[in-house]
C-alpha cells in the first residue's frame, strides 16, 4: 500500500517550503516536487456559531500534519476497508483546517483549483478518511492546485436551533457555513499556492456531492467557485426528498428531541454550548433515532432550508438563476447501494452461475416484469453479466437522469453526466459500488489492491482524472484520450460509460431506471427498544 509515498524523499527545513497568507506564514513540506500544506486552519468557531476569520500570527506557523477531523456521533466499524482503505485521525471540535496540494508556489502561475468535500453525508467523514482522498497525484497529473476541507457535521453543523435566539439563525446550516468560510480563504490566499481564485472547481462524493448541490442553492456562496462536480451526490429525487434530506420541520422535532434528552430548556438554551460532547451526541443518537423510525427519515442531518442562507433543493425550488452559467458535471457508479442477494445459491464467483440461476434470481426479485427488465437490461448494456442486473442501482441513477435534465432546461452552462462501470477484479469481476469511482479520479487506483487491473487501471485513471482536470481547466471535460463527451440536454439522457470501453450514450438505460427498485439506504440507525 503506497509503496511508492513511503519510500519518497521529503523535504521539510526551517526555511522552505514558506508561503504567506493574509494571516501569517505557514511552513509545509516537499514530497517529489509537490508542496504540500495540511491541517491549514482557514476559520475558527465557537460552538453551535458561525465561523469567523483565523487570527493573525507572527512568526512561522507549522502545516505538516494534517487537522482534527469533526468528532461523529458514533464509534462505528470499519466495513468496506479491503476496497478502500480508511485512515482514522484524531476528533476535535477545533476542527476547520484544510489540505493543499501543488506543483508550483508561485502568485503569478494561476493554476485550476480543484476544491474537494467528502463524504459521509452530513454526518461523518473528513478530508483524510481515504487514502483514495490524497491529493497528490491528482496535482502531478495534471499541475493543478488541489485542496481539501475538513468542517463541522452533525449535531454540531446542522442542528437547527433558529427557533431559540437569533444568534442561532444558521444553525442549521453551520457545515455548510464552514464550507463557506474555506471557500473565501481558498480566494484570499490560493494564488500564493500557485492557484487561480478565479477558477475555482468545488467537487464532492456522497455526502460532498449533496454539499455541492446545497452550495449552488447558498447565495453566500455566490463568486466563490467557477464550476461544479456531484459525485453520486444525488439521492431520490424529486418525489423522495423528503426522506434524504431532513427538512425543516423534521429538523426541528430532532432539535426539541435533543433538549429534552439534554435536559435543557429554552431559558438555558446557552447550556447546549458547553455541555460535554458526548452528552450532546448521546441524546442525539437517541433523537435520530426517534425520529427516523417515526416519519421515515433516512438522512440524520443534513442542510436545514430556511428560505434565505439555504434557499432549498432544485427538486424543490428549482435552480437558481445566480448559478446558471456554472458547468455541471454529474455522476453515479451502477451499483452504489444495492443490496447483497439473500440466496445460498449465489455463492462464488457470478461467472459461475448457470443461466438458469441468473433468471431464477432475477425472477424473485422483479417477479412479473423479469423479461420486459431483462430485454431492457441487454439493450441498455449488451455483452455485460445478465447477474449485474441484480445490483444495479436507481437510487442515485434515476435522481442524476432528473437532476441534469432539469439543469439543462434552465441553465446556458454546459451540463455532463457520466456512469462508472467498471468492474473490479476481486471475486472474478465484482459490480463497482459506491466510492469505487473516487480512487480514479484522484488518480490514486494503482495503489489500491482492490482496484488494480494490468493494462486498465492505469488507462482508466488517466482518462477519468484527466476529464475532471479538463473540466476544472476550461468547464468541459472533453480532450486528448476522452472519447466525446456530449452534454446533457432536457431530453437526451447523455451519460459517458466508463468501462473497458468508454462511450458516450444517449438514454440507454432510461427505461430500465424506471423499473429498478430504489433501494435506500438508511443513515439513521433505528431506534432502540427500551
Amino acid at each position: 500500500m503506497f509503496i511508492k509515498k513511503l519510500t519518497r524523499q521529503v523535504i521539510h527545513t526551517y526555511d522552505k517550503p514558506i508561503v504567506e497568507t493574509k494571516a501569517g506564514k505557514l511552513r509545509g513540506l516537499i514530497a517529489e516536487d509537490t508542496y504540500i500544506f495540511r491541517g491549514v486552519t482557514y476559520a475558527m468557531a465557537k460552538r453551535f456559531h458561525m465561523p469567523e476569520p483565523v487570527e493573525p500570527w507572527e512568526g512561522v506557523r507549522d502545516a505538516t500534519v494534517y487537522g482534527f477531523v469533526c468528532p461523529e456521533l458514533t464509534r462505528g466499524g470499519i466495513s468496506g476497508d479491503y476496497v478502500v482503505r480508511h485512515i482514522f485521525y484524531p476528533q476535535d471540535e477545533d476542527c476547520l483546517s484544510l489540505n493543499i496540494w501543488t506543483q508550483q508556489i508561485d502568485r503569478a502561475a494561476k493554476k485550476p483549483v480543484l476544491f474537494w468535500l467528502h463524504g459521509g453525508g452530513f454526518t461523518a467523514g473528513s478530508s483524510i478518511e481515504h487514502y483514495a482522498y490524497d491529493g497528490e497525484e491528482m496535482s502531478q497529473f495534471g499541475d493543478v492546485v488541489v485542496v481539501s476541507i475538513n468542517h463541522r457535521l452533525n449535531v454540531l453543523g446542522y442542528l437547527d436551533l433558529s427557533a431559540y435566539g437569533e444568534q442561532y439563525r444558521y444553525t442549521g446550516n453551520l457545515g455548510q457555513a464552514d464550507i463557506v468560510a474555506a471557500l473565501e480563504w481558498v480566494r484570499d490566499n490560493i494564488a500564493g499556492f500557485g492557484g487561480d481564485p478565479d477558477n475555482i472547481t468545488i467537487f464532492g462524493q456522497s455526502g460532498g456531492g449533496g454539499k455541492v448541490t446545497t452550495l449552488m442553492q447558498m447565495p453566500a456562496a455566490d463568486g466563490l467557485y467557477h464550476r461544479a462536480i456531484v459525485m453520486s451526490g444525488v439521492m431520490g429525487g424529486r418525489k423522495n426528498q423528503d426522506k434524504m434530506v431532513p427538512q425543516k420541520q423534521v429538523a426541528q422535532k430532532v432539535t426539541e428531541r435533543v433538549l429534552r434528552y439534554t435536559g435543557i430548556t429554552a431559558g438555558q438554551i446557552e447550556t447546549i454550548e458547553t455541555i460535554p460532547y458526548h452528552d450532546l451526541a448521546q441524546a442525539t443518537n437517541r433523537a435520530v433515532a426517534e425520529i427516523a423510525e417515526e416519519t421515515g427519515m433516512r438522512m440524520g442531518f443534513g442542510p436545514v432550508p430556511d428560505g434565505r442562507y439555504y434557499v432549498g433543493s432544485p427538486f424543490d425550488v428549482g435552480f437558481r438563476t445566480e448559478t446558471n452559467h456554472i458547468p455541471l458535471m454529474v455522476g453515479s457508479v451502477i451499483s452504489e447501494f444495492s443490496s447483497r442477494i439473500e440466496d445460498e445459491r449465489a455463492t462464488g464467483s457470478k461467472y459461475d452461475w448457470s443461466e438458469a440461476l441468473k433468471v431464477d434470481l432475477i425472477r424473485k426479485k422483479f417477479k412479473e416484469n423479469t423479461d420486459r427488465v431483462i430485454s431492457e437490461y441487454r439493450t441498455a448494456y449488451p455483452g455485460r453479466n445478465i447477474a449485474d442486473l441484480l445490483f444495479m442501482d436507481a437510487l442515485v441513477r434515476k435522481a442524476s437522469l432528473e437532476f441534469t435534465s432539469l439543469r439543462a432546461e434552465s441553465s446556458q452552462a454546459k451540463t455532463f453526466n457520466y456512469l462508472y462501470c467498471l468492474e473490479m477484479p476481486f471475486n472474478e469481476g465484482t459490480i463497482p459500488g459506491h466510492n469505487c469511482d473516487i480512487p480514479y479520479v484522484f488518480h490514486n487506483a494503482q495503489y489500491l489492491e482492490a482496484f488494480y487491473i494490468p493494462d486498465v487501471t492505469e488507462k482508466m485513471q488517466d482518462m477519468i482524472c484527466g476529464a475532471f482536470i479538463n473540466f476544472a481547466r476550461s468547464g468541459d471535460p472533453n480532450g486528448d484520450g476522452i472519447p466525446d463527451w456530449q452534454t446533457v440536454s432536457p431530453d437526451n439522457g447523455a451519460t459517458m460509460l466508463f468501462d473497458t470501453e468508454s462511450k458516450c450514450v444517449l438514454g440507454h438505460d432510461r427505461n430500465l431506471v424506471t423499473m429498478l427498485p430504489a433501494e435506500f439506504p438508511n443513515f439513521a440507525a433505528p431506534a432502540k427498544k427500551s
